[in-house]
């Protein structure tokens, strides 16, 4: 979202957006998704959560406000020009190679939206859930194309990366491969897989992650089942209190900490007397794993850092 200061300091962008749909008047009509999208060829129509943009044959000069969409591209060779990060400070997800140089224009919640005209890009890629207030301000910067949302529909909001990026043949070899390495994991794992558990700890609150997340579906896929409170298709049980504690257990745990880890529930729950009862706990069967790669990445080079994770302390463990 931009904020009301915000918006006064994007005067000259709003300028830019005017200006385009003004253009797209007086050339004979059509969306404003496709009147700053001729800068970039607009050699092709893709359709998107938001309608049609007219978007180049191969995309360069991209700018993603997303995690998903920062994994999308880099997993498909293209390097953005411009990314958010998704807290100010934070910096790109670590786990992410080629992202040296890609210029900061904001935070998911809050675009830069005269720091994206000013990358003069070819392509936007976002999600409706993320910026549907600002999709026509976008849009008049350059072809905007949006998801419908995030997280579970990882897949999905992959192709249309890939379409909109002009990359759909990378995009087959990426999914080939990753069904290759979840066929060998599975092959690897046993007939009888340990219950995996996911828990997240966030400033003042605590989640127990559920199927319908991006990291459930990677587990899924991976052929590890879940304990009962969390084989649900649901996103999470967020705000978990001490006493949901019991609900957090599994034949291994995976735990992860978003943001400074002062600010966090960790403390608060490991330190609490019945997560010290859970048989995971007591096993040594409970393993921090980074909070960018499981929970932030929500592509494909993530889900093979899952994977990679899954391997080591599910398989060789």
């Amino acid at each position: 979202m931009v904020s009301r200061s915000g918006w006064r300091g994007c005067v000259g962008v709003l300028s830019l957006a005017v200006a385009a749909l003004v253009l797209t008047a007086c050339g004979g009509g059509g969306e404003a998704s496709g009147a700053a999208g001729d800068r970039g060829g607009g050699g092709r129509t893709v359709e998107h959560a938001m309608g049609e943009s007219a978007v180049p044959e191969r995309a360069e000069r991209v700018v993603v406000l997303d995690t998903g969409e920062l994994d999308s591209a880099i997993t498909l060779g293209v390097q953005p020009v411009g990314a958010v990060e998704a807290i100010e400070g934070s910096g790109y997800p670590r786990y992410l190679e080629g992202t040296e140089g890609i210029e900061n224009v904001g935070t998911i919640e809050q675009p830069n939206l005269e720091r994206i005209a000013a990358l003069e890009p070819d392509l936007i890629l976002s999600s409706k859930l993320r910026h549907e207030q600002i999709y026509d301000q976008l849009a008049a910067i350059a072809p905007t194309v949006f998801t419908e949302s995030t997280g579970v529909t990882w897949k999905e909001n992959f192709d249309v990366h890939a379409e909109a990026l002009g990359r759909t043949e990378e995009a087959e070899r990426v999914k080939a491969d990753y069904g290759t390495r979840v066929e060998d994991f599975r092959g690897s794992v046993g007939e009888t897989p340990p219950e995996v558990s996911v828990v997240r700890f966030l400033a003042g609150d605590t989640r127990i992650y559920q199927k319908a997340s991006f990291v459930g579906t990677v587990l899924e896929d991976a052929g590890l089942p879940r304990p009962p409170s969390q084989d649900v298709d649901d996103f999470a049980i967020t705000n978990a209190s001490a006493e949901l504690i019991p609900e957090m257990g599994g034949d291994v745990v995976f735990v992860t900490t978003y943001g400074p880890e002062e600010e966090s529930t960790r403390a608060e729950i490991l330190n609490d007397p019945l997560w010290q009862r859970l048989e995971a706990v007591q096993q040594g069967r409970v393993y921090e794993v980074s909070d960018d790669l499981w929970m932030l990445g929500i592509g494909y080079t993530a889900a093979n850092g899952v994977l990679d994770d899954l391997t080591r302390y599910v398989v060789e463990r």
